[in-house]
């Protein structure tokens, strides 16, 4: 049996190469002849370093930045100095892993960080930048960045506003000047899974600004920060993008690399697989089935997260797909439509989160174990 392995991330619980281990682990004992192939992915969000690392050969370059609140820290990216490509993950030096829960300030947080890693490659002759995008603590539009690269921010006294997310709304005109090479030299890519807009109901505030700490309140005021940023640089910048989908990834990050940067929007399952050569295993390899996974598999998964790309993966070449997750929230009628052919839930409902958590990879094991035996009769 050919069997392909592509999961994410059990969030707060195991990497994406711990839940493959788990998993392998569970089809091994039963089936010790399978031809296992894993795939380290990522949908542009935490773990995307490790998934280029994965595939590519680059060096690991560490240097001086900030963290969502502005305070110094060091932080990674990866640099191909032959094909001057970089890769550069937002969470490193902008994202909720930084923060502390008390610390959780969605008017105050910055992608400051995050440009100066993609000035930091620029200097160092990176012409293609590659941002994945994902588990920010943000929602400035992408302001952050766009400042360490040499935009302004006015308000109506034309005094220099810091880019977060309180200060949208006071922004009343951006000038740019230049702090690297020409920037139009320099393609940019966002790298991200999801299809929400800049703003509105399904916006980046609405959807993703109360888990980085805000109230109703600022919710509201950071969806009105975002139309208002639109609305300048629809002004002051002749475009208009606010509604593309994907433009609310990262606290409408994407937008503000589209906007400032040209950024080119890059799906980013797609590139992970293009990476691993994946089209080229199912047509060279009988697949049997795709395995995919994530701590939580719910509705918000459907909208172009890692696992849909995925599932799609497996309905275009005729495999039949499983999803492995600690709970499940997605109706089981929708699974035949969505072809999904088995959903595993791995958590033990007698037992509290925590320990479903703590022995996410013992029980994730358990689970794919017991599958196989049943599928197989073993």
């Amino acid at each position: 049996m050919n069997i392909l392995i592509i999961p994410d991330k059990f969030k707060g619980s195991l990497a994406a190469s711990e839940v493959i281990s788990a998993i392998s682990n569970g089809i091994q004992k039963v089936m010790p002849n399978a031809n296992l192939h894993s795939v380290m992915s990522s949908d542009g969000g935490d773990g995307f370093l490790n998934a280029v690392a994965e595939n590519l050969d680059c060096e690991v370059v560490t240097t001086d930045t900030v963290d969502p609140l502005g305070r110094r820290i060091r932080a990674d990216y990866l640099l191909n100095r032959a094909g001057h490509v970089a890769y550069i993950e937002l969470a490193k030096s902008s994202g909720l892993e930084l923060l502390q829960v008390h610390e959780l300030s969605v008017m105050k947080t910055s992608t400051y960080g995050t440009g100066l890693q993609i000035r930091d490659a620029i200097t160092k002759g990176a012409t293609s930048i590659y941002v994945g995008l994902g588990g920010s603590a943000t929602n400035d539009g992408g302001t952050g960045i766009a400042l360490a690269l040499g935009y302004q921010f006015l308000d109506g006294l034309e005094n220099n506003l810091d880019p977060n997310g309180e200060n949208l709304s006071k922004i009343r005109a951006i000038k740019k000047k230049e702090v690297v090479q020409d920037l139009n030299n320099i393609s940019f890519y966002a790298v991200n899974d999801v299809d929400n807009p800049l703003f509105g109901a399904k916006g980046a505030a609405h959807i993703y600004a109360r888990q980085k700490g805000a109230n109703d309140s600022e919710i509201d005021a950071l969806d009105e920060g975002l139309r208002n940023l639109d609305a300048i640089v629809q002004g002051n910048l002749g475009k208009n993008m606010a509604q593309r989908p994907g433009a609310g990834a990262a606290g409408g990050t994407a937008y503000g690399l589209q906007a400032f940067l040209n950024a080119e929007f890059v799906s980013g399952i797609d590139f992970m697989l293009n990476l691993a050569h994946v089209e080229e295993l199912l047509q060279t390899k009988k697949i049997d089935y795709i395995i995919t996974g994530e701590g939580k598999f719910d509705n918000q998964t459907l909208h172009g997260k890692l696992i849909k790309g995925v599932v799609d993966l497996g309905k275009n070449h005729g495999v039949p797909v499983i999803v492995v997750c600690g709970q499940s929230e997605v109706a089981t009628e929708k699974l035949a439509s969505l072809h999904i052919t088995e959903v595993l839930e791995i958590s033990d409902a007698s037992k509290p989160l925590e320990y479903n958590m703590e022995n996410a990879a013992a029980l994730t094991e358990k689970t794919v174990l017991t599958f196989f035996e049943n599928l197989t009769g073993a």
